[in-house]
């Protein structure tokens, strides 16, 4: 495969994003993200605030009422996206150790597959950490099976195979009946999640993904593509061959002051999921009707809009509209996108959300990486933390 180090480089090979990843050596197809559980330390009040300011809407729960007596689960659900929300119903455990340790944050990042044993043959033969041997779950509706493997830090893959099931969820939830489902603000489907590692294990989990699970480097940028006048990180973007899974990894580099990898690091204590990018084909709507419910988004100077069409090119929007909603715009040669990130929304400067909408780009925003990471650092100041 071509030696690809930035944007600029993908562009000008004759390869391409589309062409990288065909170069995935895809023995394990995966066919989606299935879900995505957060271990939180209040589930009930975590899904009223996916649902009212997310605009997910209730799917699905396990707890006592299910015969579950150690934990509860709500599920959310939006288009193709789905939160699982679960926390611990005893003092001590695994779960209690995780929020702990970490605060609110991803632990299970479950991927949607036609066959889960194998699957987990692959993946462990290749090397990876078992985390749950192919498991067969059944009720009335059919039969899944989930198998697992640990990837960085504490968070886990999950192999779910629903072939043979036709219920609401998995067995052992039931349906959430709730009177309260806002509307949805037009959130469509996971684009990618964006993992931080520690100091030099960038190329070890890259390596983990391309050995472990067939994954294809598609895009890297150093620490020269990705920095501010004080801080600076450097980044690998990882699919699967479909390209339907991608993965960026981050890791800090030395700058002047402390990046925001660094801030994460220290207030998760490790290794985890930094944030997750949802995708929307009508951003300017989906963020006008976040906002309007609470949701706080990174500030953007005006100046960034000074000369942005001489940067991007024509693009179909108002540009004084994007201007009002603070949305970011980016070009590559298959075309553009448009993107914009919350602030974190948990109480650590830990986890948070990217709402994009893609306009024929297939590449990640490189041209808005300076504005965002000044964005990011005035919070960081803020929180005496930069």
């Amino acid at each position: 495969m071509a030696d690809i180090k930035n944007l600029k480089d993908l562009q000008n090979t004759e390869y391409g994003i589309k062409k990288i990843f065909e170069d995935a050596e895809d023995f394990l197809p995966l066919l989606g993200t299935d879900y995505v559980e957060l271990y939180v330390g209040n589930a009930k009040q975590s899904a009223h605030f996916y649902k009212t300011a997310f605009g997910f809407q209730s799917e699905a729960f396990a707890g006592l009422e299910t015969g579950v007596k150690d934990r509860v689960s709500y599920v959310l659900k939006q288009d193709k996206i789905r939160l699982v929300l679960t926390t611990s119903l005893e003092k001590d455990g695994v779960i209690n150790e995780h929020i702990n340790e970490h605060g609110d944050g991803v632990k299970v990042v479950a991927l949607w597959v036609d066959d889960a044993t194998k699957a987990f043959e692959e993946t462990t033969k290749r090397g990876a950490k078992p985390f749950l041997k192919p498991t067969k779950e059944e009720d009335k509706d059919g039969v899944v099976i989930r198998s697992g493997i640990y990837t960085y830090g504490e968070t886990v893959h999950v192999f779910v195979e629903r072939k043979n099931y036709k219920g609401l969820f998995l067995p052992g939830y039931k349906k959430w009946e709730s009177h309260y489902n806002p509307e949805p603000v037009g959130l469509k489907f996971i684009d990618h999640m964006v993992g931080n590692v520690g100091w030099g294990e960038m190329k070890q989990w890259c390596d983990f993904y391309a050995k472990t699970m067939g994954f294809a480097q598609i895009i890297s940028f150093t620490d020269d593509d990705i920095s501010t006048e004080y801080t600076a990180l450097m980044s690998k973007v990882m699919s699967n061959g479909n390209g339907r899974i991608k993965f960026p990894i981050n890791e800090p580099a030395k700058g002047q002051k402390k990046s925001q990898i660094e801030e994460y690091l220290d207030f998760y204590n490790g290794p985890g999921v930094q944030h997750i990018a949802v995708a929307t084909n009508d951003i300017v709507k989906t963020v006008g009707a976040m906002r309007d419910r609470g949701v706080e988004f990174l500030y953007v100077p005006d100046t960034y809009y000074d000369d942005l069409l001489e940067r991007v090119g024509e693009i179909d929007e108002d540009v004084e509209v994007l201007k009002e909603h603070g949305i970011l715009i980016d070009r590559d040669e298959e075309g553009y996108l448009l993107q914009l990130f919350t602030k974190p929304v948990v109480d650590r400067p830990t986890m948070f959300f990217e709402v994009i909408q893609r306009k024929g780009a297939q590449s990640f925003g490189v041209g808005n990486f300076k504005a965002l990471f000044e964005a990011i650092e005035r919070e960081q100041a803020n929180r005496g933390t930069l």
